[in-house]
Order: structure tokens, then sequence, then C-alpha cells
């Protein structure tokens, strides 16, 4: 089964790559088919050594439409290059070819005219003339979509071009083209220009010559031409002032407002709303009120114009009119906002409807939520705003969503302590199938969760933030999961924005880990860095020792000392990110030496990197307090310097010790300063979060103390109480004679009692015991008190036989005297020892009371003790705020010391440069002396040579007196010769004599050298 899979999807693998052979080759008949032939070619050929004017001057004459086009639309790029030869030669050339050009050509015309006068290329007033010339000249052409081109140009012409030019040569022209004889598109063009020229003039000048001209393009025939014109009277408002708009033109808005055209009306509504804040109160109350309501009543969804462009101005007529409506029709406006926020939702059949106008009505009321939220105050946004916000984020519709997370972030702002209420909108945003609304989203994010998390007061948000950081969580996976790299980079971009709202603990324990997978498994690298610095901030404010401790341990593990590279060269990256977050004193004792070690690594890419980062890693450092890891960084240089072999390397780690060797003489001393101090604000956040956690878990152990030395106080002193109490309800229930030691005992149970309603039901029950106890006093004359005094006496004192009752109960006299008696010694005896032991329980208490007031006084003490030691403390930390101002003080001093170090290894560097200047000269000097002797030598030869010769001449001599003596009769030749040889004499004194000159020379050569060897 599986291999006729298999074979089947071979088979449609090898249909579909036939197909392609056959589109493919479909696609190739026509392109052989357009091949040029050679004397096209020939036609097409332009010679090379022409420049780019004399080119485009060529082909503007001689050339084919393509080629024509071609150089209009590079026009710009001429004009930049050469604007004077330009606009000399190569524009006139246009504006021929522009006469009866196609379509193709005028719109590339008049793109290049547009760019021209956009991007400020030239001077406007050098080159007005031939610029708008060429424009008016083809503003009414017949196509309408070229006549637009020409149009737009003209508007952005107008802006640059002075004030007479624009009344001369565009102004004239305009009040004969807005009249009714012109076609429709002149009219039209007519309206926008005046808009446009409006803003160029005084009010006084707009009154009297182009408002007539206004007022009657608003009366034309055509209604497009009153809508055109209906919204250039914002202009002429703003042009004109105040007073002139609400006497002028704001009776012909109002007339426009109601003209049979929809159109019209729809101009008329947009530009009194845009002139709103132009009117006073009473303009708002009796016109602009009036005609909003009419058109929300009026607006049906049939007209879907009207609904975007009310829906687009919702917001701002609401802020507008705020203090001008009544309850009633602040009301009706919420509903009918309401209303569009599900415009096109709900049709018949309860379907959707997925017309373009019904999305556009949604966004824009995505886009006017911040201001109903003012409009509707937050107090009642649940009540009146709630169900159409959470419709809008739950929006069918893509768009809809985008538009409802791009303006999150100011809905929560405003909701401030209600912001529990978007709560679930904020999750399903996050959630979101549409990663475009994810990207809106994550434009304002960190504002976002910034106004959500400081709300931490609230107990219910704080039950909701897991399902929060969940959803965070999630999107973050399902962008990870995508194609899209840049969104996810913006995410992790945000995400780092959380180390300053949440706890350490939290990130570490949900982000942390995800952040480290993301920063070692992922392939993108601006993923990946990203990810490192949110991890480098999630380090940075965790306040936790052993979490850091353990985030940093899985750094160095994991991605300095990884198996990968590619890991390596990450942890290159997050110490370049480190030394811009942390402080130098955290870099250098975490991530310096780590990053060092990377000197061995076996892969060249990585000590590339690490050559790279030397500078910044040395900027770190400060002497003397890093001497050691300076020397360390040394040692690495002067390796990577000795015993590196890629030849990539090798030329970067030179190039880093020129970089080392300029970096504390280029970098000026304020930003060195700057550096500094900026470091020390690190150092002290690090400081005083560690500070912090430090105190909190003090604080909790202090708290723990105290409350169980209360427990233990507040036992001890509820035990002598109740002791105290049970002595003194005891000797009033035994005592018949001793009133004043009762008395005693009373009070003193009173005052170590810490329960009064005992202490009073105590002295309610007294009196009826003295009673029963006086009736002791007098027995053995009653049954009835003997019987009521025997009943006492067996159940408070001790149990007697169970035959007592019987013998009690008999008629005998006898036997009663003798019980009598016998009860009459038991119960003395009774007393007797009762009031031993009360008096033991009287000491007892004394003894009690005597300890809780030495404990009274322990605590008294162990509180003045804690009082001194919270002083010794703020005195201390006042030493310590004092040391580190000293120290600060040391560190300005010591910086000083280097800068003047500094100083005195330049002049060192330079002294050195000197002698190997001097040592430069001195082997160049050497050179020379080499030379002058080569030159010596070459003399000497010359001078052997003319030796040579002068023989050879004497030889001659000899021949020639030879002849002399066989022929004697030619005496005037031999004088001759005579007279030769003593010149050749005279010469032969005079070689010795430039001989010798020139041993001379040798000798004072040689002495030279010498002297300046020594």
């Amino acid at each position: 089964m599986f291999s006729g899979r298999m074979t089947g999807s071979q088979s449609s693998l090898l249909l579909a790559q036939l197909e392609e052979l056959h589109e493919l080759a479909f696609i190739e008949r026509p392109i052989r088919r357009s091949l040029k032939t050679a004397e096209e070619i020939d036609q097409l050929t332009v010679d090379e050594d022409l420049n780019d004017i004399e080119r485009a001057v060529y082909l503007l004459s001689v050339g084919q439409e393509v080629q024509r086009a071609s150089v209009i639309s590079n026009l710009p790029i001429l004009v930049r290059q050469n604007p004077a030869e330009t606009f000399r030669r190569v524009v006139p050339k246009v504006r021929e070819v522009l006469n009866g050009a196609g379509v193709e050509i005028q719109l590339a015309a008049a793109a290049s005219f547009l760019t021209i006068l956009q991007d400020d290329i030239i001077l406007i007033h050098t080159h007005t003339y031939s610029i708008l010339k060429t424009v008016l000249l083809h503003l009414n052409h017949r196509d309408t979509v070229v006549s637009n081109a020409w149009l737009e140009t003209l508007l952005s012409a107008i802006n640059a071009l002075p004030k007479e030019t624009i009344k001369q040569e565009v102004l004239n022209p305009l009040l004969y083209q807005s009249q009714l004889s012109h076609s429709l598109q002149a009219r039209l063009s007519s309206c926008r220009i005046l808009g446009k020229v409006a803003c160029k003039f005084d009010s006084h000048m707009v009154k009297n010559e182009l408002l007539p001209l206004a007022r009657s393009l608003c009366q034309d025939v055509e209604f497009e031409v009153r809508a055109c014109m209906c919204r250039q009277l914002e202009s002429i408002a703003r042009a004109t002032g105040v007073d002139d708009t609400r006497t002028e033109l704001l009776p012909e808005l109002v007339e426009l407002a109601e003209d049979e055209e929809s159109n019209v009306r729809l101009a008329a509504f947009d530009t009194i709303i845009n002139l709103m804040e132009m009117m006073d109160s009473d303009d708002r109350v009796h016109i602009v009120v009036p005609l909003v309501m009419s058109v929300c009543e009026e607006a049906t969804p049939a007209d879907k114009a009207v609904l975007v462009s009310l829906s687009f101005q919702f917001g701002k007529l609401c802020s507008g009119l705020e203090g001008f409506l009544s309850d009633e029709q602040k009301s009706r406006l919420l509903q009918r906002f309401r209303v569009l926020c599900v415009a096109g939702l709900q049709t018949e059949g309860n379907q959707t409807e997925g017309s373009n106008e019904s999305i556009l009505v949604r966004c824009n009321c995505c886009y006017n939520l911040p201001a109903m939220v003012v409009f509707a105050e937050t107090a009642h946004f649940l009540s009146e705003l709630y169900p159409s916000f959470s419709s809008l984020c739950c929006d069918p519709e893509v768009s809809v969503r985008r538009s409802a997370a791009a303006g999150f972030h100011q809905v929560v702002k405003l909701l401030g302590s209600n912001v529990q209420l978007v709560h679930k909108e904020l999750l399903a945003l996050l959630q979101d199938d549409a990663l475009e609304v994810l990207d809106a989203l994550m434009n304002h994010l960190e504002e976002t969760l910034e106004a959500v998390l400081s709300r931490g007061e609230n107990v219910t948000l704080d039950n909701k933030i897991p399902e929060l950081l969940a959803a965070l969580l999630l999107a973050e996976q399902k962008v990870g999961c995508s194609l899209r790299w840049r969104l996810h980079e913006k995410l992790l971009q945000r995400y780092s924005y959380l180390a300053r709202l949440l706890p350490g603990e939290v990130l570490h324990q949900s982000f942390s880990p995800r952040i480290f997978i993301i920063l070692t498994t992922n392939k993108v690298l601006p993923v990946q860095k990203e990810a490192a610095r949110t991890f480098c901030m999630f380090l940075r404010y965790n306040r936790k020792h052993d979490q850091r401790q353990e985030m940093m341990e899985r750094l160095i593990q994991d991605l300095a000392q990884g198996r990968s590279y590619w890991n390596r060269l990450r942890f290159l990256d997050i110490c370049e990110m480190a030394t811009e977050i942390f402080s130098r004193k955290y870099f250098n004792k975490h991530f310096l030496m780590p990053a060092l070690e990377l000197v061995h690594d076996p892969v060249a890419n990585v000590r590339y990197k690490l050559c790279q980062l030397l500078p910044r890693l040395r900027s770190s450092l400060r002497l003397p307090a890093d001497k050691q890891l300076l020397q360390q960084l040394d040692f690495c240089v002067q390796k990577l310097l000795c015993r590196e072999k890629d030849k990539d390397v090798v030329a970067t780690i030179r190039k880093t010790v020129l970089e080392l060797d300029k970096l504390d003489l280029t970098e000026p001393f304020h930003k060195r300063q700057e550096r500094d101090l900026l470091d020390q604000k690190k150092e002290k956040e690090e400081t005083l979060l560690l500070e912090m956690l430090e105190r909190q878990q003090t604080d909790g152990k202090l708290n723990s103390d105290k409350h169980t030395e209360r427990k233990r106080r507040d036992s001890k002193t509820s035990l002598s109480a109740t002791k105290s109490m049970s002595v003194s309800s005891s000797g009033a229930a035994f005592s018949s004679s001793g009133k004043e030691m009762r008395k005693a005992k009373l009070s003193r149970s009173r005052s170590l009692s810490s329960q009064p309603t005992i202490s009073k039901a105590a002295n309610s029950d007294r009196p009826l015991k003295g009673k029963e106890l006086s009736g002791t006093s007098g027995s053995g004359k009653s049954s009835n008190k003997d019987d009521s005094l025997r009943t006492a006496h067996f159940t408070m004192a001790t149990q007697s036989t169970s035959s007592m009752p019987v013998l009690i109960r008999s008629n005998t006299t006898g036997l009663l005297d003798r019980a009598s008696a016998l009860e009459h010694r038991s119960s003395s005896s009774t007393m007797d020892h009762r009031t031993s032991t009360l008096d033991q329980r009287d000491h007892r208490s004394s003894a009690l009371d005597h300890r809780t007031s030495n404990m009274d006084h322990r605590t008294s003490t162990i509180d003045h003790r804690t009082s001194n030691m919270d002083h010794r403390t703020s005195t201390m930390d006042h030493r310590t705020i004092t040391m580190d101002h000293r120290t600060s003080t040391m560190d300005h001093r010591t910086s000083n010391m280097d800068h003047r170090n500094d100083g005195m290894d330049h002049r060192t560097s330079t002294l050195d440069h000197r002698t190997s200047t001097l040592d430069h000269r001195t082997s160049t000097l050497d050179h020379r002396t080499g030379t002058l002797d080569h030159r010596t030598s070459t003399m000497d030869h010359r001078t052997s040579t003319l030796d040579h010769r002068t023989s050879t001449l004497d030889h001659r001599t000899s021949i020639l007196d030879q002849r002399a003596g066989s022929i004697d009769q030619r005496d005037h030749k031999t004088s001759t010769l005579d007279q030769r040889s003593k010149t050749m004499d005279r010469s032969c004194g005079i070689k010795d004599s430039q001989s010798r000159k020139l041993s001379i020379n040798r000798k004072s050569n040689s002495f030279t050298i010498q002297s300046a060897r020594d």
C-alpha cells in the first residue's frame, strides 16, 4: 500500500514536470519571434563616447518611443548631475517630444517634473518659467488621466512659485477656465488650483479676488464642481480668517449642506466638521449640532459614502461638541456609534456582509475608539462602549481587528484602574490567528503592558496575570513557527520591557527558558541577537542572587563553552550587548574572562569575532583596579599576533592593535567622563536591587522574630493572670476571718488579671459564699443548718465514706454530737492546711510578679538596644555614603592619573618615533656613503682608462717622431706635433691634479662619515 502511494506521487511529480516544460516551451516561442533584427539593433545602438547630456539629446531627436520615455523618466537624474546643461539642451527637446506624444510619454514627463519639484533638486526661481510653461501647456489634455497628472505637478509647483508668477501665470488663466463655457475637467482643475493658491496670499486678496470666484463655482450646474469646490472652502476659510469665515463662508456651507446631491451634502458636512474649531459656541449649538444629529438620523445602511465619512469624523465631532450636547443627544450619538461598530455584520438572513465600505466603517470606528472613551467617560465604559469594543476586537475581518489592535494601548491608558474590563480582549488579540493583528499590537505593546501590569493593587487583575503571560508565550511560539522573522524580532524586543514590570522570579520561571531556547536554536541572526538582548535584560533586573548565578552559568556552559561554534559566536554578541546593559564591574566579573578564553577556539570565525570585540573589552577596563584583567587581555593579543595562522584573523588583529593603541588617545576626556558617570549609575542600580532584596529578607526575619517574642510574652502574661485569678477566687471562698488578706488578694487579682469579666463574676459570687461560711461558724443547733454545712464540707473539702449520710440521717442525739465534734476538728485542720497553701500561692504569685517586672525591664532594655542598633545602622549607612563619595573621588583622581599616564605614554611613543626617525636618517647617510664610494671607484676606473689612452697617445707620438725623422720636408707638421705633445703633457698634469683631488675628497668623506657615526 505504501509502495503504491509512492509510485502515484512519483507519477504526479513527473506529470507536473512535463506540464512545466510545455509552459516554458510556450513562453519561449513569442520571445524568439520578438527578437530584434540586425538593422533594428543598429538603430537602437548609441555611440559609447557620448556623455549623458548628448546621449539624451540624441535619443530624444532620433530615438524610438521607448527610448524617449526612458530619457524622460531619467530626467531627474540628469538634473541632479548637471542642471544647467539639462535645462538648456534637454528640456527644450522634451517639450518638442511632448507635442503630440502618447499617453505613456505624457505620464512619464509629468512624473519626472513632479519629482524635480518635490525633491528640491534645483532652485525653482532659476528654471520656473521653463517648467511652468510646460505644465500649463498640457494641463487641459483631452485624456483625463494625463490631465490629472499634469495638475498634480502644477499643484506641487505652486508651493515653490513666487506670488507674482502665480498671479500672472496661474490666476489669470484660472479666471477664464472657471466659466461655464469650458469643459467639466477644466472647471474641476480650477477648483483645486483655487484652493491651493489661497494659502499664498493675504486675507484681503483672498476675500476680494478669490472668494467671488469660489462662490460662483459653488453655484455651478454640475454637482461634481460644487462638491469639489466645497472641499476647497476649508483652505480658503483658513486664509481669510475667523470673522470672514463666519460671515462669508459659513452661510454658503449651510446652503451646500442642503443640496439635492448627496455628494455635495457629504462634502459640506466634512468641511463644517473640519472648520468647527473656527466657530464659536453659538454656531456650534445652532448650526453644527442640528446638522450632525440630522446626518446621524437620516444616514441609512444604503448610503455607504455617508457612513464612511460619518464614521471617520465621529470622534472629532464628539470631541468638539462635548460641552454643547444634552444628555439625550449624547446618548443618541453613542447609540449611533454602536450601530456603526456593527455595520455590515448583521444583514438579512444573519449573514455577514463583506463589502469594502462596511469594513472601512468598522475600521474607522476602531480609529475613533479612544475619543469615544473620553466622550462617554471611563465610568460608563462598561455599559456604553464595552460591547462595541469587544465586537471590534473579535471582528471576522482581519483589517478591523488590526485597527483595534493598533489603538488598544490608547484605550487601556484611558481606562486607568478599570483596565481589567478589557483583559479578555487583550488575550483574544494576543491569540489571534492572523499575524497582521499581532504585528499591529506589538507596535505599542510596552505601553499596553505597562498600563495593565502597573495596576498591581487590583486583586482581580493580579489573578489574571498568569493568563496574560501564557498568552504572551503562545504568541511568541506562533510567530516563531512562521517565516516572519522581523515580527519575531519586534516581539522579542517588546518582551524585554517585561523585566521592568514583572518580578524576576516570574520571568525566570516562565520566559527565561523560552528565550534561551530561541537563543540557542533559532537560525535567524537578528532574532538570535534580540533574544540575547532580552535575556540580558532579564538577567539585569533579576534580584535573586541564585537565579542570576544560574542564568550566568547557563550562558557560559551552553554558549561560551558550547560544542557549536555558532553558540560561541552568540556569546560574543551577548558580550557586546552586555557592555551596554551591565556595569563595568559586573561585566568584568562574569563576562570578560569567558570571552578571552575563546582565543583558544579552533574555529577561525570565533577568533575573528573576538578580535573585533577586543577594543570594546579594553574600554571596560580601568587601572589600577583591573590591572590583572588588562594583563590577560594583552596576553590574548600577543598570542593572536604570534600564533595565528589564518590570514583574515591576522589582518584583523593587526588592525585591532592599532585601534587599541589609539583607544585612550583618541577618546575625548568629557566623553570618557560621561561613560564613567553612566557606569556608576548602572552599578548603583544593581547594588540597590540587591540591597532591596536583602532588606526584604531581613525585614521578614525581624517581623517573624518580633511575632514570636510577642506570642511568648502574651503567653506568660496570661499564665500569671490565670494563676493570680485562681488564687484570689480560692482565698475569697475559704477565708472567713481574714478580711484584710481578702482585700489584698482581690486587689492583686485585679491588677494581674487580663479578663475583667471573669473578675467581676468572681466578685459577684463572693457574697453568697460568705453567707455560707458565716453559717458554719454558728453550727450545731438545727438539723437543716447541719445538713447544709455537711453538704458544703463534703463537696468542697474531702470525700467521706458512703456510710456518713446514713449516720447523719439517724435520730440519735449522741451520734449527732460526736459527728459535730469530728466535723469541727476536721474543718479546723482543713482550714489551717488551706491557709498555709494560700500563703505559698501568694508567695509564688509575688515571685511571678517580680519575674514579670524583670521581663518588662529586659524588654525595655532590648528595645533600647534595638534603637541604639538602628541609630548605629543609620550612622554606618551615612559612613558608607561618605566612603562611596570618597571612593568616587579616588576613582576620579585615578582617572586623572590614567589620563596623565596616557599623556606620558604618548610622549614616550613620540620619542620612540623620533629615535626611529634618527635611525632611518643614519641608515640613509650610510646608503649615501656607499653610493659615494661606488662613484669614487667609478672615477678611479675612468682615470685608469685615461692613463691608458695617454700611453697610447705617447706611442703614437713616438711613431710620429720616427716619421718626422724620415720626412724632414714637413717641418711645419713636426712643429704642430710638438705643440700637440705639449698639450697632452698639460692634460696629463691636469689629470694628475684631479686624481689627487679625488683622493683628498675620499679621505674627507670617510672622515665625515666616521664623525656622523660617532
